[in-house]
């Protein structure tokens, strides 16, 4: 697996202990790595130190790290740190625009690798192309896309699973190889909910209709399928 090296990494997380041992790991595997205990400067540190990616704990002390998720936007990769187990905040996490989330406890070593995929997905293909379906315009190689000429704005994971279906027309997906393929995960440490989540929030911003989509079909059972 390639390293990502010298990007920005921010760590925001109240536990002392947690920050030290991811900011050491993150520090061996070769990032520049800032911390942070709280939310309440966020955006100014984000500001001075323009982070690659935010590792972000749910549970901050003064204010929700959901909170400071939508604040934040969707300009920085972000991955959630949680201790809760209910499905339903971490679909959350994802409809705020996060990119990835772990589960409290949890291995440094997997924290480090998801950190690398998502920062690996985010960067530009080496390979430059642009896709056009009708009114869909999909670059690869600014990472933009329009929709009847009208710049749509996507996260970075947004991009690269419609790029990634994009460039696989009429072929169907699972949601495992969808996390496979464009996460760099599996079913075995991701919920494929995720792969679901992002699907209805793509087709939010692409589809025309998106009880209806053109672009991006269900194929009950299966998974997913990107119509010409």
């Amino acid at each position: 697996m390639s390293r990502v090296s010298a990007s920005r990494i921010l760590v925001v997380d109240d536990e002392p202990t947690v920050r030290e041992v991811v900011v050491r790991y993150l520090e061996l595997d070769g990032f520049v790595v800032r911390e942070s205990a709280d939310g309440d400067d966020l955006l100014a540190i984000v500001e001075a130190f323009a982070p690659d990616l935010i590792v972000l704990d749910v549970m901050l002390p003064h204010r929700s790290g959901l909170d400071v998720l939508r604040e934040l936007g969707q300009r920085t990769p972000v991955i959630l740190l949680t201790a809760r187990t209910d499905e339903a905040d971490r679909v959350l996490g994802l409809e705020l625009g996060a990119d990835d989330y772990v589960v409290k406890p949890f291995s440094p070593r997997e924290l480090v690798a998801r950190v690398r995929s998502v920062l690996r997905r985010s960067a530009p293909p080496a390979a430059a192309a642009v896709l056009t379906f009708d009114t869909l315009v999909v670059d690869t190689t600014s990472r933009e896309v329009t929709v009847d000429g009208l710049a749509v704005a996507l996260t970075a994971k947004e991009f690269d699973l419609l790029a990634y279906l994009a460039a696989h027309p009429r072929q169907v997906f699972s949601r495992a190889q969808l996390l496979v393929s464009v996460w760099d995960s599996s079913p075995d440490y991701q919920d494929p909910a995720t792969v679901t989540v992002h699907v209805r929030r793509l087709r939010n911003k692409i589809e025309h209709d998106p009880e209806q989509p053109r672009w991006i079909s269900t194929v009950w059972g299966v998974g997913y399928r990107f119509e010409t």
